[in-house]
């Protein structure tokens, strides 16, 4: 009893003492470095999705909803509270996991299409044309993924009359580390000038294609990794949420153990779930001239 009001008299002080320990501005500043943070992750993963017209808090708006319809689903269906606070935990990362998802997806189809793009650059500048109109002219020519974010750089172009800030538009749009390789080789070509660039865009497009290839084929490889992962983190819930349908099951978990053991293996799930996808997951070319 004594060392209990001991901790709550040292808890009043230190509550007493807080204005000037830690100023309302450094907290104030610390929270916004945090949020300021968690935005610039948010714009960049719905950038990589190809969302970059999306703002960030519209990713939160899905995040809240899909959290709260997955917990009132559960507790309809189970009526245990530790399993509809758990899947609500669960399903308000389900966007992100989406977000990502589609994001690699994008890279996997762009990258067999970076050097189709780069034949045609060369093909344009070889015919004679300008650089802008090279590249504007890949919003018809381009493939189908990549085309929209080339018909938008063909209308800023149009609409600003300037080459590099269309450019940059263009990089933020496409966020891809190949498309980037291929834009600051454009704009080094635009502010320098030289007869090398059919040269260097032939030796990128070598180079994309035969990276391209290797990475698909230790992909095909690798996929089962990911495919044991989930399989690994779904059955025992799958399991934990059959046997909460009954009764007696639903109050087993809503008592004290079955909520340490809900806890306990959401932790060891995930932990499980993030050394698979490390263990195969292949390291993807980082965004150097973003």
């Amino acid at each position: 009893m004594i060392a209990l009001l001991g901790c709550a008299l040292g808890a009043g002080l230190v509550l007493a003492a807080a204005p000037w320990l830690w100023p309302a501005s450094r907290r104030r500043a610390a929270a916004d470095q945090r949020a300021g943070a968690l935005t610039t992750r948010a714009i960049a993963l719905l950038e990589s999705a190809g969302y970059a017209h999306v703002a960030p808090r519209v990713l939160g708006s899905a995040m809240t909803a899909c959290a709260l319809v997955a917990a009132a689903a559960a507790w309809l269906v189970t009526a245990a509270g530790p399993l509809a606070a758990a899947s609500a935990v669960a399903a308000a990362g389900a966007p992100v996991v989406w977000l990502r998802s589609r994001a690699a997806r994008l890279v996997r189809v762009r990258r067999a299409m970076w050097p189709d793009v780069c034949d045609l650059l060369v093909g344009s500048v070889r015919a004679g044309l300008s650089l802008p109109d090279a590249v504007a002219v890949l919003g018809e020519s381009a493939p189908s993924a990549v085309r929209p974010a080339f018909a938008q750089f063909d209308r800023d172009l149009r609409a600003s009359g300037h080459f590099t800030s269309s450019l940059e538009r263009l990089k933020q749009q496409l966020a891809d580390p190949m498309a980037d390789r291929i834009i600051e080789t454009l704009r080094m070509a635009r502010e320098v000038g030289g007869t090398e660039l059919v040269p260097v865009l032939r030796s990128l497009s070598v180079s994309i294609r035969s990276d391209a290839a290797l990475r698909g084929e230790v992909e095909s490889k690798q996929s089962w990794t990911k495919g044991a992962a989930i399989l690994g983190v779904v059955a025992p819930w799958a399991v934990l949420v059959v046997m909460s349908l009954r009764p007696e099951g639903a109050q087993a978990y809503a008592s004290a153990s079955g909520i340490t053991l809900i806890l306990v293996g959401a932790v060891v799930s995930l932990v499980a779930y993030r050394i698979m996808l490390r263990v195969g997951r292949l390291p993807e070319p980082r965004r150097w001239f973003a």
